[in-house]
Parts: structure tokens; C-alpha cells; sequence
């Protein structure tokens, strides 16, 4: 990705875009506008929209505005100084995003929002509004696919909305089917052998081709218990993690996978309890 950056001076002076890899960017011509003197919403929009691998133009108050751009975000204090007629005030960075897409897929509201899940330690997550790859991103835990959810859910609304996950990895699956329970949603199990590509980004990439296929109800709950070879795995991340000055018990690398403790309070228990 490339952002053209003037020097001498905080904020772009040229217009380059940044190329996205994701279908997102395959499907949509017209890209997202950043245009604002603010050197740190510059900075932290840049950065997640990078992160999300959203195609986007840095623009300048000094240049015309490209044909390619389809909606801009600044600042409410910069929005009237722009001449162009389809801006986003940036409140708030997630929020101004999921807006901006909205915008240019034309859509105030989408019919049908699907959330697709790569289920593993680090989940993959792909929003689809009716048929559109909105977009993707990468958990940190199990569980916080569960509040990128309930964000997604309320920044895109939708007649409709819908979670399919894949069936593979059961322990972080199922942890990730629990910790949505009371959100509501129905929830689709999807077979999703051959849907991780060879990719820099294979998990977001498996979220996306989880959300086009059909799948089975799943429960609400589900029991979790993690296989001899995840404890085992655990112990062994447990003893890199304290260089090899202990090992936790399977009793508690057992808790870890079940996502009941964090790696690092099992070990301080360990360590505890050889006090």
C-alpha cells in the first residue's frame, strides 16, 4: 500500500491511492476520500482503514478531487470548506467508516446483512450486505467476535441479519457460539473445508467465502472441551511464555482454551501455587 506523503508538512500533498487485495476493492469503483488538516484523525483513520484493507485516496485542500473518489470523511469544522457532495463528519472513526460504505454502495439500509466467522484463536470476520463484501477483519480472541457483532449489527443496518461460522476448530467455535447467545442472532454451522485461501490475510478471506454458503442451525450453547493435543499446546505456549521457568497444569492450560482464564493469569497460578 502507498500513501503519498509531502515533505515538510503533516498531511498529504498528493493524491495516490491505496490499493486493497480484499474483494472489497475488487467490487467497488469508487474508493473512500480523506481529506481534513487534522494530522492525528489523518493518522488514526489511515490507519484502520489499512488495517481493514479499505482501498482509499488521501486527498489535499491544494488539488482537485479525483473522479474516483466516491465519499469523503473529514471534520465537521473542514466539511463546509469542501466542495463536493457526498462528505461523512467523522464522530467517530468506526462509525464514519461503516457510514462512508454505506454511502457508496448507495444504501441507507441494506436488506440482508451476513456476518461470516473463520473460528480459531484469532477469528477471521467478513460482513456481507446483500452480496456486498462491506468487510473484514481479525479478532483477538474468541470472544471479541462477539462484540464486533453487536458494532457491525448497529453500523449496518438491516432488515435482516444473519452469522454463519465454520465447523472446523469445535473448542473455539463453540466459545465463539456462547459468547453470542444473548445477542439473538440466528446462527448457521457451515462446512468450510476449502474456503481458506493462500493468502496474506486467510483468515479474513475464509470469513468471506463462509458468508456465502448455506450452513445448519446451531444451538445456542454449546459444552467445550478442548482435546488432549489444545491442552498440551497450551502447556507448551506456557512454558515459551515464562522461558521456561514453568509449565502449567492441564487443569488450568484446560481452563486457558475454554477461554475461562487468560495464558498469563494461569501461569501466575502456577507459579502461585509453588510459592
Amino acid at each position: 500500500m502507498i500513501i503519498g506523503m509531502s515533505a515538510g508538512w503533516a498531511l498529504p500533498a498528493l493524491c495516490k491511492n491505496v490499493y486493497s487485495r480484499n474483494s472489497f476493492s475488487h467490487r467497488m469503483e469508487k474508493v473512500i476520500g480523506v481529506l481534513t488538516r487534522d494530522f492525528k484523525l489523518y493518522y488514526d483513520l489511515v490507519k484502520v482503514l489499512k488495517k481493514r484493507d479499505l482501498p482509499f485516496i488521501s486527498l489535499s485542500f491544494d488539488e482537485t478531487i479525483p473522479p474516483n473518489t466516491g465519499v469523503i470523511i473529514t471534520t465537521a469544522e473542514e466539511v463546509d470548506h469542501i466542495d463536493f457532495e457526498r462528505k461523512v463528519v467523522c464522530k467517530d472513526i468506526t462509525a464514519a467508516i461503516a457510514e462512508s460504505i454505506r454511502v457508496l454502495k448507495g444504501k441507507e439500509r441494506f436488506d440482508e446483512l451476513i456476518i461470516g466467522i473463520d473460528p480459531g484463536a484469532k477469528p477471521g470476520v467478513a460482513v456481507v450486505g446483500d452480496g456486498f463484501v462491506l468487510e473484514t477483519r481479525r479478532a483477538s480472541s474468541p470472544e471479541e467476535v462477539a462484540e464486533m457483532v453487536k458494532e457491525m449489527s448497529s453500523s449496518y443496518p438491516a432488515t435482516r441479519i444473519g452469522l454463519r461460522i465454520g465447523h472446523g476448530d469445535p473448542t473455539n467455535r463453540n466459545r465463539i457460539i456462547n459468547s453470542l447467545s444473548s445477542q439473538r442472532f440466528d446462527i448457521e454451522i457451515v462446512n468450510e473445508k476449502g474456503t481458506t485461501p493462500r493468502s496474506d490475510t486467510p483468515d479474513q478471506e475464509a470469513a468471506t467465502g463462509i458468508s456465502f454458503m448455506k450452513g445448519h442451525p446451531a444451538k445456542r450453547k454449546y459444552e467445550i472441551s478442548p482435546t488432549p493435543g489444545e491442552v498440551k499446546d497450551i502447556q507448551n505456549r506456557s512454558r515459551k511464555k515464562s522461558k521456561g521457568k514453568i509449565t502449567i497444569s492441564k487443569h488450568l492450560a484446560s481452563l486457558v482454551a475454554k477461554g475461562e482464564i487468560t495464558l498469563e493469569e494461569a501461569i501466575r497460578k502456577q507459579m502461585e501455587s509453588r510459592a
